[in-house]
This record gives C-alpha cells, sequence and structure tokens, in this order.
C-alpha cells in the first residue's frame, strides 16, 4: 500500500482522538480497512470538537486527503464500501483483540501487549460508533477493557501484583490520560506458539470454544473464553457445554410475506444486523443468542413487525 501522507501536529483539542489515530498508523499494514475507520472516527469526532480553528482546519482537511487516498486504495474492498460488512469486520477484530487479553489476564499473564490490546479493543469499539449506535455488549466490553488496562497498567508501574480475572471495577483515572498505556507498539511479526504477543493472524477466525468461564459480577455478561493454548501437557478432552435453545415459533415455518408487506430501507438494515449478531453468536457457539437473531429477522422480513 503506498505511503500517506503525513500530517501535521496535532492540535490540543483534538487530544481525545490521538491513540485512534496511532491505531490507524499501527494498522496501515497489518489491516488497511481498521486503519481506514480508525480515521474515519477520528475525522467525525474532530468535526465535531472543532472545525472553525485554522489549526484544527488544516488538520482536518490533510486527515480528509489520508481518508480520500485510502478509499480509493481499498475501492474494490467491501468491507469500505459496504457498512455492514465494515461494521462486521471492525467488531469481529476489536473482539479477538479483546479476548486475546481477556485470556492473557485470567492466565495471569501481565505484560505490556496485553495492557495494549484491552486498550486498543476499547479504541476500536469507539471506532464502531460511525456505523450508529453501540450496542450494550460493546458498551460493556468498552468499559470493561479500558478500566482493565488502566488497571494492569498501574498495578505494574507500581510494582504490585494485578488481580487475574475480572475484580471489583473502581472509577480509575481514564487510562486515556496515560501516554505509557497507548504508547507500546503491536508487534509486527507473528510472534511463536509460546509466545504471549499478540498477533491477530494468530487467532483462527471463528474459532472459539463453546467453553464459558464465569466472568463475574463487573466482566461483560457474555465475555468470550478461549481453551487455554496447548502447553504440552496431555489433558482430558473438553466436552462442548450442554446449550439450551429456545422455543422457536411455529408460527414462522409456515410464514409466507404477504404481498401488501412493504419493507421500508431501515427495515432491512435491521434485519441485516439481527442475521449480523446471529453469525458473531454463531463465532461463540452460542446457539441460543443466533436462533433469537434469526427469528427477529424472518419475522420482521415476513411480517414487517419486530
Amino acid at each position: 500500500m503506498a505511503a500517506l501522507a503525513s500530517l501535521p501536529p496535532l492540535p490540543p483539542q483534538f487530544k481525545t482522538i490521538q491513540h485512534h489515530l496511532r491505531t490507524a498508523q499501527e494498522h496501515d499494514k497489518r489491516d488497511p480497512v481498521v486503519a481506514y475507520y480508525c480515521r474515519l472516527y477520528a475525522m467525525q469526532t474532530g468535526m465535531k470538537i472543532d472545525s472553525k480553528t485554522p489549526e484544527c482546519r488544516k488538520f482536518l482537511s490533510k486527515l480528509m486527503d489520508q481518508l480520500e487516498a485510502l478509499k480509493k486504495q481499498l475501492g474494490d474492498n467491501e468491507a469500505v464500501s459496504q457498512e455492514i460488512v465494515g461494521c462486521a469486520h471492525l467488531e469481529n477484530y476489536a473482539l479477538k483483540m479483546f479476548l486475546y487479553a481477556d485470556n492473557e489476564d485470567r492466565a495471569a499473564r501481565f505484560h505490556k501487549n496485553m495492557i495494549k490490546s484491552f486498550y486498543t479493543a476499547s479504541l476500536l469499539i469507539d471506532v464502531l460508533t460511525v456505523f450508529g449506535e453501540l450496542t450494550d455488549e460493546n458498551v460493556k466490553h468498552r468499559k470493561y477493557a479500558r478500566w482493565k488496562a488502566t488497571y494492569i497498567h498501574h498495578c505494574l508501574k507500581s510494582g504490585e501484583t494485578p488481580q487475574a480475572g475480572p475484580v471489583g471495577m473502581e472509577e480509575e483515572n481514564d487510562v486515556e490520560d496515560s501516554e505509557d498505556v497507548g504508547a507500546a507498539s503491536l508487534p509486527t511479526q507473528p510472534p511463536p506458539p509460546s509466545s504471549s504477543a499478540y498477533d491477530p493472524s494468530s487467532l483462527p477466525p471463528g474459532g472459539y470454544s463453546g467453553v464459558q468461564i464465569p466472568p463475574g459480577a463487573h466482566a461483560p455478561a457474555n465475555t468470550p473464553a478461549e481453551v487455554p493454548h496447548s502447553t504440552g501437557v496431555t489433558t482430558n478432552t473438553i466436552q462442548p457445554t450442554p446449550q439450551t435453545i429456545p422455543d422457536i415459533d411455529p408460527a414462522l415455518f409456515s410464514t409466507v410475506s404477504q404481498g401488501d408487506i412493504r419493507l421500508t430501507p431501515e427495515d432491512f438494515a435491521r434485519a441485516q444486523k439481527y442475521c449480523k449478531y446471529a453469525g458473531s453468536a454463531l463465532q461463540y457457539e452460542d446457539v441460543s443468542t443466533a436462533v433469537q437473531n434469526l427469528q427477529k429477522a424472518l419475522k420482521l422480513l415476513t411480517t414487517g413487525r419486530e
């Protein structure tokens, strides 16, 4: 990918988007789609903060040039040309990063890359707002990830040993105020199998297990938990966790869309979101949530009502 023109110095007014822009730079080669949406979020947020001050206008103009160059380079990529695909791409990437950090935390493997991954996951959930309002699930993941990054960073900085897994969440200084947390760069090379360094390509797509570790009172209710990586020690085979499948409305099997049903663009968008949520649930082998969302989509498409 061709190098992007550099930006002028960041105006003080735009301090709140500095880490989003840094995340964009880190992903220019790793995942240009993520980089594009991070810049789009920064652009939209910056416009709301200050679009009149000369230094801010100059900065936003250069940022717009970067966005246009990226969009031209990624013109054939559906994740840029179609919002529903882009939203799913970004959300999946953020959840993989969250999952990696959460597993490291639960295993009491505390290190800078894990802190960085928690924090970056929270930034990417911020970026999801370019597609609309966040789901309650993503709001909880963002709050938990940002708090965890702050908590572990402060513990390591003061020489304390963090408590692994979910603990009592306290209101602390926002991690955005700490340059140390956002400063570490993500590794550019895939780590060896024994390494704890984060690399999204090392996570198999859709390879989450059905094993659920109780997340505790302050972790997101459906925080995913992967089976720990193999350490060479033989263990018993983990059996799939039994799941309760919700009752399916029999009427849905015989429902045929009536000729007078007129679906609006908003109806189609909501149906697409339900299908997307179902797909995300299946990545975590959450059959119940997948079935519920598919039923909502089918009812909406056949009746025009939710």
